[in-house]
């Protein structure tokens, strides 16, 4: 038995083969790792980047759109598209335009210029909330978010759903195990325990949510409005405004991450669902690839922010340290480019062409998967699509790690790399972007169905399906 339903030794069987392949096929990208092993950690400026699905790591040399190519000179339809970072497509034309104009005005001077301005104008008009801050990354906005919440409400204990991701915030790293706050398996070089201030809870569960709130400690609940790294899982009828309600009844405050879940629309699912959070926290696609991320929140929680910086005052001398900055943050370049990608790129006309392929895509995935009688399923949100080894679409974050087959999910990603498609790493996820052709939505379908074709004739490749 297997959760895919396909047993290992198949499996094995085709990796081998498509390794083979790429070794075949990539000499640059080959001798551009060996080479990089010298100076580069596991041959990558990043560690993470040679924990794809290819035998070494593939070098790319430009991308534009929906297109890169590497040193090899391959040419690849991306449907990763820098896991969100690139999400409007690569290097759009009024960023690149962007770049340009404010190279030459000076990239960060730790002042701000009217491109700040008009930010905050953009993004109140689209997200709803009237203030906001920037920061270089999600992580940071994540980070700084639950210090203020903490400070506001004089509470210590952050409430995250299992299997969710804010970035690499030390409080977010941790699961839920048999009704338990642990550890994420794999934290590396922890020094304190992270479960003394954080709580873990399944997501879509109601009676555990009202549980963790009702203890009183609870400074606020960080969530996806969908959770989208565990393997995509959507939010229950009515779950999203229980949340709201919960945390309101309890005290807390409701910080929605929409870093991923931006695919959805202008403004999100929190302007689609109308989920009314005290802070809202974007980062990647906010500024078209260059590193940016913006926090905004609500009057009250300006008001809660001004009392504890009063209140510091009085008891202090000096300026302080907030534990909230980077020198880089809303640097000059960013916003300049932040302010080009609201007016120019991330727009309604954008997503009014990157929806319905991605409806298309989640359609077609559901076709070849029922054509060769497997029980996996398609989520979809926004212009983002993911398939799953189980029959129907996961409820909790650990419904979805149970289906998880690793060398499967390895395996089929390399075959569509060494035939020029790239899907995002470490699960089955896929974004268009407004340079996307329903030509590439085709081709995407079209691959996958020759990689199972060519994986299911081979000898015992079906095996029975172990439910999740």
């Amino acid at each position: 038995m297997s959760i895919s339903g396909i047993s290992e030794s198949a499996v094995a069987t085709f990796a081998a083969a498509e390794r083979e392949r790429f070794i075949q096929n990539n000499p640059k990208s080959i001798a551009l790792a060996e080479r990089a092993r010298a100076n580069l950690y596991n041959g990558v400026p990043m560690h993470w980047m040679s924990d794809w699905s290819m035998p070494t790591p593939l070098f790319v040399q430009q991308a534009k759109g929906a297109r890169f190519t590497d040193v090899d000179g391959h040419e690849y339809v991306d449907f990763c598209l820098g896991d969100t970072g690139s999400m409007f497509g690569h290097s759009p034309e009024p960023i690149a335009r962007a770049m340009v104009e404010q190279a030459h005005r000076g990239l960060t001077t730790m002042l701000p210029g009217e491109d700040a301005v008009v930010c905050g104008e953009l993004l109140a008009e689209r997200f709803g909330l009237p203030y906001w801050q920037v920061t270089a990354t999600a992580t940071d906005a994540n980070r700084y978010v639950v210090r203020w919440a903490r400070a506001i409400t004089q509470r210590k204990t952050l409430l995250v759903f299992d299997g969710c991701y804010h970035g690499t915030v030390d409080d977010v790293m941790v699961r839920n195990r048999e009704g338990a706050t642990v550890h994420r398996s794999g934290l590396v070089g922890q020094a304190y325990d992270l479960t003394q201030y954080s709580r873990s809870i399944p997501f879509n569960d109601v009676d555990a949510l009202e549980a963790a709130l009702a203890q009183g400690d609870v400074c606020a609940l960080l969530c996806e409005p969908a959770m989208t790294n565990i393997g995509m899982v959507l939010p229950a009828d009515g779950f999203m405004q229980k949340c709201r309600e919960l945390t309101r009844r309890y005290g807390s405050l409701l910080i929605i991450d929409e870093t991923h879940t931006i695919s959805t629309g202008m403004g999100g699912c929190t302007r689609l669902w109308d989920l009314q959070p005290d802070f809202f926290v974007v980062g990647k696609p906010i500024a078209g690839g260059v590193p940016c991320a913006v926090f905004g929140f609500t009057q009250e929680v300006a008001t809660g922010m001004q009392a504890v910086q009063q209140k510091k005052t009085e008891h202090s001398t000096g300026h302080g340290h907030s534990g909230m900055g980077t020198t880089l943050s809303a640097n000059a370049l960013a916003m300049h480019c932040m302010r080009a990608n609201l007016q120019e790129v991330m727009t309604e006309q954008a997503y009014q062409h990157i929806l319905p392929l991605a409806a298309d895509l989640a359609q077609g995935l559901r076709g070849v998967f029922k054509q060769h009688g497997l029980q996996w399923s398609v989520t979809e949100l926004g212009a983002r699509c993911e398939f799953q080894f189980c029959a129907a679409p996961p409820k909790t974050g650990a419904q979805a790690e149970a289906a998880f087959h690793d060398s499967l999910q390895m395996a089929l990603h390399l075959y569509l790399i060494n035939r020029g498609i790239l899907i995002t790493p470490f699960h089955n996820m896929t974004l268009c972007c407004p340079s996307t052709s329903a030509a590439d939505v085709e081709r995407l379908i079209g691959e996958l169905d020759q990689a199972l074709s060519t994986l299911l004739a081979l000898p015992g490749a079906r095996v029975a399906t172990q439910e999740v």
